[in-house]
């Protein structure tokens, strides 16, 4: 079967095989060789043999399509093998193999057909390939002749001109040569130079001479040597950054503006202006927090007395805690010194940017001098300009953050009072250059301080309260000599409102804390102007430092009376010109005059001499008294230095104004006196009332209040105290007039949502201390006169006479002489205490209404009075009027319309008296029956229903117990009985 398949394949094959044919007369026979030409002729013979060409399309039509495929992979005869299956008989397969062959002489027949139609166009071709194998026989004879004459030309001409050109090429690279060893030389010996160079500061040039090595090595680098140098450059570079690193932080201790200067160029041409910026802010940071430590350090390793080293691993704000109370002024001064170092570079170092980098610093966007600057120039320097301005805020807390924390590291409240407004003085001032310096607030250290000034003055003042406590129980109520001309600032504790209007309040805060003269005058400026510049002026125009220890001001208080200073000395050096007038308008009388609305103003004789006037105007002090002046100067320094708590210590200095006119008035005031004011009874006011009120349940509530034995009121021969009370009341007055004097600068400091506390304050205390003389001194002149003396006198007079006399009767005379002696014991006390016209003025009214009561009471008493007998009443008491004019040198006379009133209502008809003594309450009713009764006109109906009106209240235990007027009359009743004898013995 094997066999049977290969023969049919090889027959397939055999036949596959054709020529193709041509027409024989367009073929040239002569070029193909014998056997080709029998093979046409075969061919031709073959194609001739005649047949139906319809036969020979049906054969071919029946081919099957597998034969058409343009696989190249089809395999004919391997396809009909397939096709053969096993118990295939021979004929079929020789039917099979009839057709496959009568197929395949068809398609022989075709493709002959089809040769011989293209032969032509085949001889055509074959002939120009002829044609072409003849041109190339030509091209190649032609190259071989070139050839030969390109050598010849070569070796003629060519060879000794590229010789030539090849030795200049050799020279050239080795001049090259030459010139990268000398430059690889030059980078070999550029560690040293830098070296050099960094060691003379000229930062800049090594960057160049790095940056031009580093740039060189990158050309050279494909030398083995050339790599190695390079990275050791690139170490240098390092390095140069890293000493520019140091330079910088240098700044922070001492600016240079030369060496700044080299630093900023270096990191220019490094391409690290942001960088050495950030840079910067880092080293001033890292400056504030190791200038604190060392001076912290080196006090506390002062204090411990050991020098072991173990101080340096502790934190600051546990080094702080080893600053004793000795040490911490100067700890803080120390600390507050270096941060101004620092603050100053700072400064310095914004100043040159603002000058060489074309900024302006005050502006936060970094405004731009410089119109041609490139857009990464533009930016930098707005990055500067930023950075700086946000950075000054940065340092300024973190001084503050040091600062706070050494503040609140110890207890101040022991501190004496000068240590600690030493303190404040420090603190307030470092808060003043540091929010010129940053231009924001200080809350930290506000907070720190405020906490400490708290907690001091807590203290302060509950010691100072004790202190004026031990003063005014010791008190003797003696005068404290001082000079006429004494004012309360030649005390130290007031020196620093020396000089300074209440109206310029930073003027008093700045000569508080102000370090140099220097800074004070900047600071003036400021104020007046209303605007702080601190480019122009300010702690930081000047060249010294304001925490310089500066000498302490010394202030004498050359303000206490020596024996040659006394009240009648013919000296007119202390006498202010307005003294030497022959009318003065007193300050401390006009006070008076303006608040004591019961104040009858004296007429003063113009021929007063200068010696009584100075006497006058002396101040009235205590030692008591003074100690609280002095206690207000510290109080008003304290809170001018720390604002925060000044309502806190105004309170305060109330609290001690307070305690001293409370101590006054339980000691020296009758109590009792609380009616409403008549022209007889002036009394006290109802603020005045109100403020006795709120002081007696404060003091004694919290056990302040100063107790005395009020019993002990004196004798006849000491007048009842009355060179101590006008000693005690007039120093209370004085000190009333300096607190008035200081309102302006207390509005000034404290929060305009106190100041209502502070108003109410003046208009219920302050200003009702004057009305205090009235039951203050009323205890010394209300026993002036025998009451019942008096009225026996005036009742032994006949007063129903029927002619008019001419002469007064001797009662007026014995009144009188009562107040002669008065006048000249109170002219004994003057010699020794200044007594003022106010004073003299308050006595004299008192004596006044003390007289007129004497006169209606006596004349209450007269059973039986004539016309006449009345006109006589009127002709005593102008008598008495006349003389006592005299005497007191006042005018009018208190209590004038009281007896003049009284007298003349004989005189009224019965329906005018009706209504007169319905109106005149200030009579007592025992005053009024007997005007009744004496008065000759009325019927007797008439008079008796007077009577019962006037008596009817009487009879009402209620109306009579709450009658002021009847607990005057009560209160004056018992001090007469008490007191009679002994006047009687002393004037008589």
């Amino acid at each position: 079967m094997d066999n049977v398949k290969k023969k049919f394949q090889s027959f397939v094959k055999s036949k596959a095989s054709t020529a193709s044919l041509g027409s024989e007369q367009d073929i040239n026979h002569s070029s193909f060789g014998g056997d080709a030409v029998i093979a046409i002729h075969k061919f031709k013979e073959h194609i001739t043999e005649s047949h139906d060409p319809r036969i020979d399309q049906e054969n071919i039509d029946s081919i099957e399509k597998v034969y058409f495929n343009s696989d190249d992979s089809f395999d004919s005869s391997e396809y009909e093998l397939k096709k053969i299956e096993s118990g295939v008989r021979q004929e079929q397969i020789e039917v099979r193999r009839a057709l496959l062959k009568k197929q395949l002489k068809s398609v022989s027949k075709r493709v002959s057909e089809l040769i011989l139609e293209n032969h032509p166009a085949y001889a055509t071709e074959l002939r120009r390939v002829m044609e072409l194998q003849e041109s190339l026989n030509v091209a190649l004879d032609i190259c071989t002749d070139s050839r030969s004459s390109l050598q010849n030309s070569r070796k003629e001409f060519t060879t000794a001109s590229l010789l030539m050109l090849a030795n200049h090429r050799k020279r050239q690279q080795l001049q090259g040569l030459m010139r990268s060893l000398r430059t690889i030389k030059t980078l070999q010996r550029t560690d040293v130079r830098l070296r050099e160079m960094l060691e003379k500061e000229d930062y800049a040039g090594a960057i160049e001479l790095g940056l031009e090595c580093q740039k060189a090595a990158t050309i050279f680098r494909h030398y083995k040597c050339i790599s190695e140098l390079n990275s050791k450059l690139q170490d240098t570079l390092e390095m140069i950054e890293e000493q520019l690193d140091i330079a910088l932080s240098k700044t922070c201790n001492n600016f240079d503006e030369k060496h700044y200067s080299k630093v900023q160029h270096a990191y220019r041409l490094l391409g690290k202006t942001q960088t050495a910026m950030d840079q910067l802010h880092m080293h001033f940071a890292s400056t504030i927090h190791n200038v604190a430590f060392t001076v912290v350090l080196g006090y506390a390793e002062l204090c411990s007395g050991t020098g072991d080293g173990s101080f340096q691993k502790k934190q600051f704000s546990d080094l702080c805690k080893y600053i004793t109370h000795e040490t911490f002024t100067p700890c803080l001064m120390g600390l507050c010194k270096a941060l101004w170092g620092v603050l100053v570079n700072y400064h310095k170092t914004r100043a040159w940017h603002e000058t060489n980098d074309g900024l302006s610093l005050s502006n936060s966007e970094g405004v731009l001098n410089d119109a041609d600057s490139s857009a990464d120039d533009n930016f930098n320097r707005k990055y500067v300009a930023q950075k700086l301005e946000h950075g000054r805020v940065r340092l300024w807390q973190e001084i503050q953050l040091k600062i706070r924390t050494f503040l609140l590291a110890i207890d101040l409240s022991n501190f004496k009072f000068n240590e600690f407004t030493q303190i404040l003085n420090l603190v307030n001032r470092l808060i003043s250059v540091g929010e010129e310096f940053s231009n924001s607030k200080s809350e930290q250290l506000q907070e720190a301080i405020h906490k400490q000034t708290q907690n001091y003055f807590h203290r302060y003042h509950s010691g100072c309260m004790e202190e004026v406590k031990m003063f005014l129980e010791n008190e003797g109520w003696e005068l404290c000599p001082v000079r006429p001309s004494f004012t309360i600032y030649q005390l130290q504790d007031f020196s620093f409102m020396r000089g300074v209007s209440s109206a310029n309040h930073l003027a008093v805060r700045t000569k508080l804390f102000a370090g140099s003269d220097a800074a004070l005058s900047a600071t003036s400026v400021n104020d007046v102007s209303g605007v702080a510049d601190s480019s122009t002026t300010g702690y930081f125009s000047y060249d010294s430092s304001p925490f310089d220890e500066q000498p302490d001001e010394e202030v004498q208080e050359d303000f206490l009376a020596t024996n040659g200073d006394d009240f009648s000395s013919d000296s007119d050096a202390d006498v202010a010109n307005e003294l030497k007038a022959d009318y003065i308008d007193e300050g401390l009388d006009s006070y008076s005059r303006s608040h004591d609305p019961y104040y009858r103003k004296p007429t003063l004789s113009r021929g007063k001499s200068r010696e009584k006037d100075k006497q006058l105007h002396s101040p009235v002090l205590t030692n008591s008294s003074l100690t609280v002046l002095r206690q207000f100067g510290k109080y008003m320094r304290m809170m001018t230095l720390l604002e925060p708590i000044a309502f806190q210590v105004i309170t305060s200095m109330s609290q001690l104004f307070d305690f001293y006119f409370y101590t006054v008035y339980k000691r020296f005031a009758v109590n009792k006196i609380t009616e409403e004011a008549t022209e007889l009874k002036p009394g006290i006011s109802l603020k005045l009332q109100t403020t006795l009120k709120r002081l007696t349940d404060e003091l004694q509530s919290n056990g302040s209040a100063v107790f005395h034995d009020v019993t002990s009121q004196g004798s006849s021969a000491n007048l009842y105290l009355l060179s101590e009370k006008i000693v005690a009341m007039e120093s209370l007055v004085y000190l009333a007039k300096q607190f008035e004097n200081l309102q302006p600068h207390l509005e000034k400091i404290i929060p305009s949502s106190k100041r209502a506390f502070l108003q109410q304050f003046y208009s219920q205390t302050i200003m009702t201390i004057s009305e205090l003389r009235y039951p203050v001194y009323l205890s010394a002149t209300d026993r002036l006169l025998n009451q019942e003396h008096i009225v026996g006198l005036i009742n032994s007079v006949k007063w129903d006479i029927k002619e008019i006399m001419s002469q007064h009767n001797n009662y007026v005379e014995v009144i009188l002489n009562e107040f002669q002696r008065f006048s000249k014991r109170l002219l004994e006390i003057g010699q020794h205490v200044p007594v003022s016209a106010d004073v003299t003025a308050v006595l004299w009214q008192q004596c006044g209404r003390l007289a007129a009561q004497a006169f209606v009471e006596g004349y209450s008493c007269v059973k039986k009075c004539s016309a006449e007998g009345r006109a006589l009443m009127q002709l005593d008491f102008q008598q008495f009027l006349l003389k006592f004019e005299k005497i007191t040198g006042t005018r009018p006379v208190a209590g004038r319309e009281y007896v003049e009133t009284y007298i003349k209502a004989y005189y009224y008809p019965e329906d005018t008296l009706d209504t007169w003594v319905k109106d005149h309450k200030e009579y007592s009713s025992k005053q009024l029956v007997a005007l009744v009764n004496c008065t000759p006109q009325l019927s007797k109906r008439v008079r008796q229903k007077l009577v019962f009106q006037i008596e009817e209240p009487d009879r009402d235990p209620k109306l009579m117990g709450n009658s002021p007027l009847v607990q005057l009359q009560n209160f004056a009743k018992k001090h007469r009985r008490d007191n009679s004898t002994s006047s009687r013995d002393n004037f008589n």
